[in-house]
């Protein structure tokens, strides 16, 4: 059985490529010598061909059953992700009425990204049959930052970064629930998606898209939309304008990324966020020292500390890029994005029961079309063509058929061959 290694890039759920595992095994055919008649060789022949059947079948419904498997693990991929990303902006919400510190908070979150590479080792422990130690699996991973491996030259170019870049992200973040519900900003977050498309589009020179274009006007028309719904109040637009820096951060992480340092596996993508959140506990946590003794972000004592939320808050924030980063493993990246789409309506309906928000109509306009955005930068690139394919097939299904029974014959066997390519296709 031969592998190819999938390869994922932090924080990219919407542009994650799919775990693929190629397995290619030879086929053993039996040839015997047949001698007799003409019966005896068509026989032969009609074993043969059954047998191709039998194998085709299975092949079938190997295939059926993987992808049966993939969407069910892909719906409660989609429950955790959604539960995960909604959770931690309650959470977060809820901890700035004790604790009124997004610094503090995000420094307390991003250092808990020390266990994603000692996570990875252990189920590298479990799932590989060739075991490492721990400094095998990690020179190895440093092989992802080159040939010299993690330099002090290639930590402060290429990922110090990208440290600050997830910290503003998320620092952003949670200074925009300081401002406004959590409704608006989970659905405002989600132009992010539109975002990497355009910066994608102009810096990486990715394809255009007529439809992604379409989706990033959407998005942008929400953004308006969402500003309006408030009075354009100095409150909310200060919000809106965090989230929205939010959201370009982390578009940025995203394309530069891809454009620094490629495309990473799951244990060099373990490693860099490990590095990450290691850097962050060493070279940031002077700040929320300094921030407490000069009552930016104050607490009496340690007792009013409510550490309850600050780990849950963290916890939660930590599944969700687990999730996030290597469900891909299991099922489709899309699924994967959906549940981030879907934390909107689950966010609207915990503001509805606390009566924390107001839904006039062009609020819900403007949350709908961010959605739909959204929706929409999830086609694949292929998706017109798909469409036109289905067209044609469900087309040439309904035309009756016509002519005497000589063609009605031709007709039954030009069906059977276009079953059989389009099974070859969809099997691979």
């Amino acid at each position: 059985m031969k592998k190819h290694s999938a390869r994922v890039a932090p924080l990219s759920a919407c542009n994650s490529p799919v775990l693929t595992l190629t397995k290619v095994e030879g086929e053993d055919r039996t040839r015997e010598n047949v001698v007799g008649t003409a019966d005896a060789q068509s026989a032969v022949a009609g074993g043969a061909e059954s047998g191709t059947n039998r194998r085709r079948l299975h092949c079938c419904i190997r295939v059926t059953t993987v992808q049966v498997r993939k969407a069910l693990w892909g719906v409660a991929m989609v429950m955790c992700v959604c539960s995960s990303w909604a959770g931690s902006t309650q959470l977060a919400k809820l901890t700035f009425k004790q604790f009124d510190a997004p610094f503090t908070l995000t420094w307390f979150a991003t250092s808990w990204n020390c266990l994603f590479f000692p996570l990875y080792y252990i189920g590298h422990l479990c799932k590989s049959p060739e075991r490492q130690t721990p400094r095998q699996r990690f020179r190895e991973c440093c092989r992802f930052f080159g040939d010299d491996g993690l330099t002090p030259k290639v930590f402060f170019t290429k990922v110090a970064p990208f440290g600050l870049l997830w910290i503003l992200t998320n620092y952003l973040y949670l200074q925009a629930l300081r401002k406004i519900n959590t409704t608006d900003v989970s659905a405002l977050f989600c132009c992010n998606k539109a975002f990497v498309f355009l910066l994608s589009w102009i810096v990486l020179r990715d394809r255009f898209m007529g439809v992604r274009i379409v989706a990033a006007i959407l998005a942008i028309a929400g953004i308006v939309m969402m500003t309006y719904a408030d009075g354009f109040h100095s409150h909310s637009v200060i919000g809106i304008a965090l989230v929205v820096a939010s959201a370009s951060m982390s578009a940025l992480y995203k394309v530069l990324f891809k454009m620094v340092l490629g495309s990473a596996k799951f244990g060099e993508a373990a490693l860099f966020l490990s590095i990450v959140g290691s850097a962050n506990f060493v070279f940031i946590s002077f700040v929320p020292v300094i921030l407490y003794f000069t009552h930016v972000e104050y607490i009496g004592s340690l007792e009013d500390i409510p550490w309850a939320y600050l780990c849950g808050v963290a916890a939660l924030l930590f599944a969700f890029n687990i999730l996030v980063n290597f469900g891909i493993a299991i099922t489709y990246p899309t699924l994967i994005s959906l549940g981030i789409v879907l934390s909107v309506p689950v966010n609207a309906m915990v503001d509805l029961y606390t009566c924390e928000i107001h839904f006039n109509t062009v609020r819900l306009i403007a949350v709908f079309i961010i959605c739909l955005g959204f929706l929409m930068l999830l086609l694949p690139e292929d998706w017109d063509q798909c469409i036109i394919q289905l067209s044609t097939k469900l087309r040439k299904r309904d035309e009756p058929a016509e002519g005497s029974g000589e063609a009605g014959a031709t007709t039954g066997l030009n069906w059977r061959g276009r079953g059989r390519t389009s099974m070859s296709t969809f099997a691979h």
